[in-house]
């Protein structure tokens, strides 16, 4: 007896679309076939609806340990089911950052009991951690997260000779955030010696602006190239990045790029609506960068697509420009965007599976999941693509309680979320008898 059977899927994987049924066993796929009439504890027919893998978002901020008055990583997990997202890879700059070994642990230790999908963390570097980098458990953590720009602290790297040192010996995947600190600080000195008071986030794409972020992700490159290092560039947001970049397959390249939803969908003209509510890092630019930006994804240029999804109190956010901090919630809508592009005709839902769940899978080497395939973990979204959803705050699910596109209507719904076999999100409910996810596995 199986524990569940989906009857009437049209399952998107692979590059192909095809009307089967899937049979489900102790969290994992056990049988996909074109008629399945064995019995069940559950069956469930989906009428048709579109089968995708879980999405594996490998870029998000959950704020756990240290910042849980934002987010957490049992609300922002919950959250990420409601939009989809069964895998999920954390950053390190929580309190403490996750520069050490120990306080990686840790992490993984907090989610086994609080995370309702899988999930696994990033290491930080440092200018100062490499001792830590180079004992790092290759099979435990995701990637080393280096921020090369847009953070304080330790978690700024801004030594040459430190980042010499971590592209030369990170037993890891580097994936950086790439602006120039310099740049972007002398841009902020001559915009507040401008505009004073005045300044807004109408300027931030100015003060981060193109020439900051090709600085440090060409020096990022460079640094790779150097070292034959593994390098995976977040949130890239510029046309004259995407020369930096080689088309082709994600396993075949060791210099990789990433999008995230939020610089897809937004271009400079919408600050002036939403203010600091799209106040990120790096900043959403001009409508040819974001044009740029798909066109280069779909030349497979750019080989994945995160959310960055990063909370921060309503209060916050409405602090002065200055003061108000970088970042705006999105694990549960990244999703919904996505579709809105398949609507429109601008991606192919094979196109949103392979930049979301495959690539994913293929770039950090994620074991048994990214796929629809026999013996894989059942990790499934099952998509409602003619049924539209309104966001409200009655069912915005993030923990900071607001979204930037509250009040937009999408095109499509998310209809179920299935994480190792368990129905964990459905008819716009989440499963409150779901067991806690998974450390994610690496094949390394």
């Amino acid at each position: 007896m199986y524990d569940l059977i989906l009857k009437n899927c049209n399952i998107v994987n692979e590059n192909t679309i095809i009307e089967s049924d899937i049979a489900i066993k102790n969290n994992r796929i056990e049988l996909i076939a074109n008629s399945i009439d064995s019995e069940a504890k559950n069956i469930e027919d989906v009428h048709g609806r579109f089968v995708i893998p879980g999405l594996i978002d490998d870029q998000v901020h959950f704020r756990e340990p240290g910042l849980t008055h934002k987010g957490d990583i049992a609300t922002e997990s919950k959250a990420g089911l409601a939009g989809g997202v069964t895998s999920y890879f954390e950053m390190p700059n929580v309190n403490p950052t996750t520069t050490t070994n120990e306080n990686l642990t840790k992490k993984f230790e907090l989610a086994s009991t609080r995370s309702l999908s899988n999930y696994s963390f990033h290491l930080g570097g440092s200018n100062t951690n490499i001792e830590e980098i180079k004992q790092v458990d290759i099979n435990q953590a995701a990637a080393l997260k280096v921020f090369m720009g847009a953070s304080t602290g330790e978690m700024l790297v801004d030594s040459i000779d430190a980042l010499d040192d971590i592209f030369h010996y990170s037993p890891l995947t580097v994936v950086t955030h790439c602006e120039d600190p310099q740049r972007v600080k002398d841009n902020e000195k001559l915009f507040y010696d401008k505009y004073g008071s005045d300044l807004s986030a109408e300027h931030h794409h100015l003060i981060r602006d193109v020439e900051s972020c090709y600085l440090s992700s060409s020096l990022a490159v460079d640094l790779a190239k150097k070292y034959d290092a593994n390098l995976h560039v977040f949130h890239l947001t510029t046309a004259k990045e995407m020369d930096l970049f080689s088309p082709g397959p994600v396993d075949r390249k060791k210099i990789t790029a990433e999008v995230c939803v939020h610089h897809m969908y937004f271009n400079e003209s919408y600050y002036a609506e939403l203010g600091n509510q799209i106040k990120c890092n790096p900043s959403i630019k001009d409508e040819s960068d974001r044009l740029a930006l798909i066109k280069a994804l779909k030349e497979d240029k750019i080989d994945i697509i995160a959310s960055d999804h990063a909370p921060h109190t309503w209060d916050e956010k409405m602090m002065k420009y200055q003061d108000a901090p970088a970042g705006l919630p999105l694990v549960q809508h990244e999703l919904q965007i996505l579709m809105d592009f398949y609507n429109e005709g601008i991606l192919s839902l094979e196109t949103i599976v392979e930049k979301t769940s495959h690539n994913v899978a293929k770039r950090f080497q994620v074991k048994d999941r990214g796929y629809i395939r026999e013996g894989y973990y059942a990790d499934l979204a099952i998509l409602d693509i003619d049924k539209s959803y309104t966001v409200s705050e009655e069912n915005i699910l993030y923990k900071c309680g607001w979204s930037p596109f509250a009040g937009k209507t999408f095109n499509s719904s998310i209809y179920m979320t299935i994480v190792n076999g368990h129905i964990a999100f459905q008819d716009n409910q989440i499963n409150q008898d779901l067991p806690f996810g998974m450390q994610v596995e690496f094949d390394r």
